[in-house]
């Protein structure tokens, strides 16, 4: 059926041979199927390179056209008609509501038209035939729509009846209520996105960490996902992003069968061609078949199939195969006479394959894309194939049907039609408007009862609920009692541990608890050993879908590596990207899976917030619940690593993030109450925040709670030491994990030096204690009463003499209150600058936040306010070798 055409390719001097060789592979598939054909093929192959002989990467390319011939496609089963009628309402709908919008407020708030118009056929035909709703028992698919193609999913809604006109005309007007987000976002529209797809490449990535994710549940038996399926879309320019590609091998590696990708190839990005000189879809073909992916391609469409009968020689495929996206993007964008005298008439076997096509005819020869018949078919082969994930490639047009753009580099930008050009688009369409609702703009609606209506509907019901739909139905579950962490709030005694240790007794705790163990997810990158947490190996097994099939060289030893097909742990390796997705399928699949799930993701700090901020404000966007902690809190206390391993900032970074609650705790104590709170608060009483929480690998004697500090502790602070000594000076020392043991230390060279009497506070959550107080200051402006108190201020009024702010993080962490601290007399020290390799207390010397400078500092702030004279100033720094010449740390 191809022989002519393959045989064709290249310079064949035995043609007699290669046909039968291709009469044999046509035998095999007519016997014994594809699945079998595809099996003797990779042993040749295999064989092959063995042999010697170079399989070039270009095997992995199979011709520019489809990867199934009108022999192999299904038949589609809908009403084409109708839909074809449904799908012109949704693209004039579409482009109402952004035409509307422009109408509406002066020079528009933007949209997406020529992407929607590029992807709506195929969504059409998921939504209609293949993408399951929840109903029932059925939890349904999940689909992570385009980012740029919201107004599709809007019109689409607005026919179903879930929007209505007034929504639609508040698209990308938010703020009073009933408007429609400009993308998907959970956040802003709670009951109808399910994921934020809009930071390109983070949705193909969350994706296959979703899809792995389903696996997991199924495996550890808390769910049954046998037939739900992940649908990822995406642009093909998107696909230029890292994350885009990052996890494609571990989709395949985890033979993630309930995964497709469906890549809309309309071969342009925001300003034009993707890959203009070349094959943006070869490359993606070459690319998924490279990491064991199965590639279906729909290219080109059916009008297409009597040019490939009638070319009996090959001519045609070997011309498709010889020019590049570029000229393609010419022949679209210039008409059919352009494209029968560039592309045709270039060759008399090629131009006397069309000559009898008028040039309306030449215009009908399309991209698969765009053809209902051939995009159904290619949905058919995808969910049919059982092996591994499937990545869709389907071929389109950038603002396909938009007159003034169709094809051009201009597309994305098109935001405007004229009157005729909106009469253009009604009649391609056959949208049943008139002129004068042309000119008044208005939607599509055929009636709650038409036959249109119904049919959607009908489809909807057999597939199931709605999508895109969000839920929010998971049970809540039960708070475990603080007693569950008693090792940590009786403190350690005279053994030294790290706060690292103090999470992994913490965690070892949660895995046990009989109610809510078997829902906590351990999740790392990598360095479980290094953060002292190996005993969870042994305990609850790391998750692998293959089981264990080999002896582990450190069985014999009691924290041996144990991978089990229904182990706990998400050992992702060395991705944080990869955990951060993980960790957002497990925080929101109380939604996606109305299973409350409890991830807790431990990780060097330094790689986190600054790595994939990105994803962490998506998962905030998503309304994720669950637990990130820093595994290697502060600047200075991984002795020996150096600059790209200390962490300074990822607080500050935090603190941009609504909805998470950040702490920097020292004791185990501490660390034990926080993470109580953040059960309550995201489990139990379903709060959509999650925790950001530093711990530390230093290790130091943890003393047992103190009585009554349990509020203080989550608010963000509370006295840690009252000094006892009896003196007319005074000093309030604030700090926070690392450099909180400085400060106590600080507290006794001030007293026993100079007699200045020292308190000391823990300071859990500047973070906290700065929303706090912001809250309250906007309260009181906006009621001008003053009654009312922020917590901080509460702790202020306790307070005696300068304050001396310290922790192991840039300046502005504990600055960001300086604003609600009603005293001059604030100064903060930090750790500002690039981290280097040293011991601790040179690192915090270096930094200038070690006991010494802090003491220091504290007594700079008495002579300032003249209660000290300047010679003890100079006293203070000789006794503590402050050095004067020392460079400014943030310039070394």
């Amino acid at each position: 059926m191809t022989n002519d055409v393959i045989n064709n390719r290249g310079n064949d001097f035995d043609q007699l041979e290669t046909q039968e060789w291709l009469a044999a592979l046509d035998s095999l598939i007519e016997r014994e199927g594809a699945d079998r054909a595809k099996f003797i093929l990779d042993q040749v192959l295999q064989k092959a390179s063995i042999s010697g002989v170079p399989v070039a990467t270009s095997s992995l390319r199979t011709g520019y056209r489809s990867s199934f011939t009108p022999e192999q496609q299904a038949a589609h089963p809908g009403d084409l008609a109708m839909e074809a009628k449904i799908e012109a309402i949704n693209r004039w709908n579409s482009v109402m509501i952004v035409a509307r919008s422009r109408r509406k407020v002066p020079g528009g708030l933007g949209g997406h038209i020529s992407s929607c118009n590029s992807i709506s056929t195929v969504y059409e035909a998921g939504l209609n035939h293949f993408f399951k709703g929840r109903v029932g028992d059925q939890m349904g698919d999940l689909v992570y729509f385009q980012g740029h193609s919201s107004e599709i999913n809007y019109a689409r809604a607005y026919l179903e009846g879930r929007l209505d006109q007034k929504h639609l005309d508040n698209f990308r007007q938010e703020i009073g209520g009933e408007g429609l987000s400009s993308y998907p976002h959970p956040w802003l529209m709670p009951t109808f996105w399910q994921f934020a797809t809009v930071s390109l490449g983070l949705g193909q990535m969350q994706g296959v960490y979703s899809a792995r994710f389903l696996k997991y549940l199924e495996n550890r038996g808390l769910q049954n996902t046998q037939g739900r399926r992940v649908w990822v879309f995406c642009g093909d320019g998107e696909m230029d992003e890292p994350e885009s590609r990052a996890a494609l091998c571990q989709a395949a590696n985890e033979e993630l069968n309930n995964l497709v990708f469906v890549i809309n190839c309309n071969l342009q990005r925001l300003d034009g061609l993707v890959r203009g000189n070349s094959k943006i879809i070869e490359e993606f073909e070459g690319l998924f078949k490279g990491c064991n992916w199965h590639v279906v391609k729909a290219v080109w469409s059916s009008e297409w199939d009597i040019l490939f009968a009638k070319d009996k020689k090959g001519v045609l495929q070997k011309a498709l195969d010889g020019f590049v996206d570029g000229d393609l993007q010419n022949f679209t964008a210039h008409g059919p006479a352009y494209f029968r005298e560039h592309f045709f008439n270039k060759d008399p076997e090629l131009a006397a394959l069309v000559a009898d096509m008028t040039d309306e005819q030449l215009a009908k020869l399309g991209r698969a894309g765009h053809d209902p018949k051939k995009v159904y078919a290619a949905l058919d082969q995808a969910v049919k194939h059982t092996q591994g994930p499937v990545v869709v490639l389907l071929q389109a047009i950038k603002g396909f049907g938009l007159a003034p753009a169709e094809s051009k580099n201009v597309a994305h930008n098109q935001l405007e039609m004229s009157f005729e050009e909106l009469q253009q688009f009604r009649d391609r369409f056959a949208v049943p408007v008139t002129d004068e609702q042309i000119k008044n703009l208005e939607y599509y609606h055929p009636g709650p009862e038409s036959e249109e209506v119904r049919y959607l509907q009908a489809r909807r019901k057999i597939l199931g609920g709605y999508l895109p739909a969000r839920f929010n139905e998971a049970p809540k579950l039960p708070t475990p009692s603080l007693s569950l962490f008693d090792a940590m709030l009786n403190g350690s005694g005279d053994r030294e541990i790290s706060s690292t240790m103090a999470l992994a007794r913490i965690l070892s705790a949660l895995l046990k608890d009989k109610e809510i163990g078997k829902f906590v997810v351990p999740m790392f990158s990598d360095e479980v050993r290094t953060f002292g947490m190996e005993g969870l190996f042994r305990q609850v097994g790391i998750y692998s879908h293959l089981g264990q099939r080999y002896t582990s060289e450190d069985k014999a030893q009691l924290s041996n590596y144990k991978e089990a097909k229904n182990g706990q742990i998400l050992m992702e390796g060395i991705t944080e990207a990869g955990c951060i997705s993980s960790w957002i399928a497990a925080g929101t699949s109380y939604s996606v899976n109305n299973l409350p799930m409890i991830p807790i993701f431990t990780y060097y700090s330094m790689f986190g917030f600054q790595r994939i901020g990105d994803f962490i404000w998506a998962a905030a966007d998503m309304r994720t619940r669950g637990f990130l902690f820093g595994g290697t809190a502060g600047r200075t206390t991984l002795d020996g690593e150096g600059l790209q391993h200390q962490d300074g900032h990822s607080l500050v970074m935090a603190a941009t993030v609504p909805t998470c609650v950040a702490y920097d705790p020292t004791f185990g104590y501490e660390l034990a109450v926080i993470v109580h709170s953040g059960l309550k608060r995201m489990f139990a009483d379903q709060e959509d925040i999650f925790y950001y929480v530093m711990v530390m690998n230093e290790k130091y004697a943890h003393p047992a709670m103190p009585e009554g500090v349990e509020e203080g502790i989550i608010k963000g602070m509370y006295r840690l030491r009252k000094s006892d000594a009896i003196a007319k000076l005074n000093i309030t020392l604030l700090s926070s994990g690392a450099i909180l043991r400085e400060a106590q230390a600080a507290a006794d060279l001030l007293e026993q030096d100079f007699g200045v009497a020292a308190d000391v506070w823990s300071v859990t959550s500047f973070n906290e204690l700065k929303r706090d107080a912001e809250k309250i200051a906007r309260k009181q402006m906006l009621s001008l009463d003053y009654s009312s108190k922020s917590y901080l201020a509460e702790c202020l009024e306790q307070m005696k003499g300068p304050i001396i702010a310290a922790t192991d993080y840039i300046r502005a962490y504990p600055d960001q209150i300086r604003a609600y601290v009603k005293t001059t007399d604030y100064h903060v020290l930090g750790t500002d600058g690039f981290g280097r390799s040293d011991t601790r207390e040179a690192l915090r010397s270096f930094f200038e936040v070690d006991r010494h400078y802090v003491a220091y500092t504290a007594i700079v702030a008495l002579v300032q306010r003249g209660e000290l004279p300047l010679e003890k100033a100079v006293e203070a720094k000789k006794k503590y070798a402050i050095d004067e010449t020392k460079p400014h740390p943030i310039t070394v």
